[in-house]
């Protein structure tokens, strides 16, 4: 079997490669939510490219949509998009493979990057999934610094509201957002309590780049009858190379090739050291 910890870092590289080819992304967010992805994406939902319009899909959106480009590299991984493809044409005039998520691609429920949007739409997928008797789950990704938006809470009153255990939402916890600390723009703690207050199950994820602890929370998720379940997820912006871990000013940016080269060697070694566990 695949050491899917392992592939996250062959991921990780693929996710540098399209920002360096776009010449532009979220390089920072995209390192710390990726381990989320590919969790959903390689364990736990019932998605498949061939199956793109099976009304028993799970349903997952990417709120924090300036993500994309490790949601595309997942998505390539996953064959709903050719990863070469994405290269040659991400971020290109006319491209489909904006810098946001886009509908029009397959394997993306809804255009995202809005922020405060994502969770609140799949409260009506979730909502419309009770409404029919469809089995699936629904999914969305959202940022600590998102959590600022008022929209997210009424989500939350919402899903609550309407008991949807088959909803469940992952704060990307990594405390760092475009103008710095989360705690210092709009302060979060604490978020565990602050979110069961509004009547969700919340699983705190101690360490949300480990796809192990993750992959225990949603099936824990699974089990949750009568509300739907908050996963806040502990992660480290920029994970994977010191050059970029924990430091704001990688929200958006562009290696240059010196930083690119060191960037690869500590994903290849953290490879390494996973495969000889």
């Amino acid at each position: 079997m695949e050491n899917i910890k392992a592939k996250a870092f062959d991921l990780r590289k693929d996710t540098v490669d399209i920002i360096v080819a776009g010449n532009g992304g979220h390089i920072g967010g995209d390192m710390s939510v990726i381990d989320i992805l590919i969790s959903l994406y390689f364990c736990q939902m019932n998605i498949s490219p061939d199956r793109l319009e099976d009304p028993d899909r799970d349903r997952f959106v990417l709120s924090k949509g300036h993500s994309v480009e490790a949601y595309y590299a997942v998505l390539a991984a996953k064959g709903f998009l050719n990863l070469e493809d994405v290269k040659a044409n991400f971020s290109k005039f006319g491209s489909s493979y904006i810098g946001h998520p886009n509908n029009k691609l397959p394997g993306i429920e809804m255009n995202s990057g809005s922020l405060g949007h994502g969770l609140p739409v799949c409260v009506g997928m979730a909502l419309a999934g009770k409404m029919d008797k469809k089995s699936y789950r629904v999914y969305t990704v959202m940022g600590d610094g998102e959590l600022a938006e008022g929209s997210v809470w009424e989500g939350f009153m919402a899903g609550h509201q309407y008991k949807l255990d088959n909803l469940c939402a992952v704060i990307d916890r990594n405390h760092l957002q475009i103008s710095g600390n989360t705690e210092d723009v709009m302060g979060h703690e604490i978020l565990s309590e602050r979110i069961s207050s509004f009547g969700w199950h919340v699983i705190s994820v101690a360490d949300g780049n480990d796809i192990d602890q993750l992959n225990a929370a949603f099936e824990e998720a699974k089990n949750v009858k009568g509300k739907p379940t908050a996963v806040i997820a502990n992660t480290i912006k920029g994970f994977g190379s010191s050059v970029m871990e924990n430091k704001a000013n990688w929200h958006h940016k562009v290696p240059t090739q010196l930083e690119y080269d060191q960037i690869i060697a500590d994903f290849a070694a953290r490879k390494e050291a996973l495969l000889h566990e």
